[in-house]
């Protein structure tokens, strides 16, 4: 069972460098490169680069949480709930940004494209605040997918672990119907993600 383990935490980082790894393409590169690229550089990229550069992404998003759901398993997280806070938060904001990228990013990319109709503003919009929360949640989710093995945290308790999740699910509903703030920026994303994850980190530890 070991070499199976291995097998799908191998898969599940290769996944996972390609899901994060395109999502800090998009809002570090890609987005501000469209602020200031000429109309037909632009549409072109839109036409031959954003498509591809999406499938990856989903699908890699896809698969990360695929592999993810078997080591919750080999990792006895369901057995033992306290125990494993953190990998717990890590798989919360994994989740959440999965569903971001499936219900929220992809749908409204496909919009903003031109692959299906749509108010393309308002989609963009959208896609760029979910696709800012996961930038967001990155911190948090690479916390409790290192610390679970990593970080001791003695005393570790359920309102910690309570806390955490309440902090992760109201952030997830500012994606859904709030708007973007102090993550506008990309210095500002890193900062807020930097920050969020010290804060989690201080709810698990001291509550």
């Amino acid at each position: 069972m070991a070499v199976v383990e291995f097998i799908f935490r191998w898969f599940h980082v290769i996944f996972g460098i390609t899901w994060i790894g395109m999502l800090y393409y998009f809002n570090f590169v890609q987005t501000e490169y469209f602020k200031e690229a000429e109309a037909d550089a632009k549409a072109d990229a839109m036409k031959k680069l954003a498509p591809r550069a999406l499938w990856w992404f989903r699908w890699g998003a896809m698969f990360t949480f695929l592999t993810g759901l078997v080591l919750l398993h080999f990792v006895g997280a369901f057995n033992n709930f306290v125990a494993g806070s953190l990998i717990w938060i890590g798989a919360l904001a994994g989740t959440l940004m999965f569903l971001n990228v499936w219900l929220i990013i992809w749908p409204k990319q496909q919009i903003v494209l031109g692959m299906k109709e749509g108010d393309g503003p308002a989609a963009a919009a959208k896609a760029g605040l979910a696709s800012r929360t996961n930038t967001l949640f990155s911190g948090p989710m690479l916390l409790g997918m290192l610390g679970s093995k990593h970080l001791y945290i003695p005393d570790l308790s359920a309102n910690g672990l309570i806390a955490c999740a309440v902090v992760i699910l109201l952030l997830e509903a500012n994606a859904l119907f709030g708007k973007t703030g102090p993550m506008t920026s990309v210095v500002g994303v890193i900062h807020c993600s930097l920050g969020l994850t010290a804060v989690l980190w201080a709810l698990l530890a001291f509550l």
